[in-house]
């Protein structure tokens, strides 16, 4: 049985969310305030195995929540739901460390997929910590079930996001890859959007891999195209 946690504060669509995620087999708690959530969080931080996270929040909206989860070294899976589908705001989930999102109104059958997939993928992870699959390259280790990239004797936790960005650029080692494919092949966004989000992705990237940022030898920035890795 998993415990899961929805931060929701229309009461209608908390409780119908927690009467069918009871009927699925697990334990849900409810909170409808974006500061107490993410202090009822951090106070115990094997409590959850999933958090369904709305963004219009009091206290603290859900992109605050998630980012200072993150922050604080928490990585519990989050699927956050927004009312705002554009693509900037889906892509300021991301870079916060949400590892999806639904946008409003939503499937019941969508949200409980997509919940079950974080919740499989969690379970994995615990079972099997020693089984991961990895790419290594230039002396670095990235493991993608574990989230986190080897550098040295340093080890960095990744967001879902940054996982996938890396591991996309990494698989198209020595190509540039525009910023629209990055959008399309990474986080499945088909419209025009503000691409500043990618580029505040890179330069975190940078800080784990670079020995210098400021002068990066793995990724980097092909000038009117986008990124190329280079091993």
């Amino acid at each position: 049985m998993s415990r899961i946690l929805i931060v929701e504060d229309e009461a209608h669509l908390a409780d119908g969310l927690r009467f069918n995620l009871e009927a699925e087999g697990h334990a849900v708690d409810i909170e409808s305030d974006g500061q107490k959530a993410l202090d009822r969080l951090l106070a115990d931080r094997d409590a959850y195995d999933a958090v369904v996270l709305d963004v219009m929040l009091p206290g603290k909206n859900g992109f605050t929540v998630v980012k200072e989860l993150r922050g604080a070294g928490h990585y519990v899976p989050v699927l956050m739901l927004t009312a705002r589908s554009r693509p900037a705001d889906v892509l300021q989930g991301f870079e916060a460390g949400a590892d999806d999102y639904l946008p409003k109104p939503f499937e019941l059958q969508i949200l409980l997929a997509r919940l079950r997939g974080l919740l499989r993928r969690r379970q994995w992870m615990l079972q099997n910590q020693h089984e991961h699959e990895q790419l290594t390259f230039a002396g670095k280790t990235l493991d993608l079930e574990a989230l986190e990239l080897h550098v040295g004797d340093k080890a960095y936790q990744l967001t879902q996001m940054e996982c996938d960005l890396l591991q996309y650029l990494v698989r198209n080692v020595g190509r540039p890859v525009s910023r629209k494919a990055i959008l399309e092949d990474v986080w499945d966004l088909q419209e025009d959007t503000d691409t500043r989000a990618i580029d505040n992705f890179i330069v975190r990237l940078r800080r784990y891999l670079e020995t210098d940022p400021t002068k990066p030898k793995h990724l980097l920035t092909i000038r009117g195209v986008g990124y190329k890795f280079v091993e």
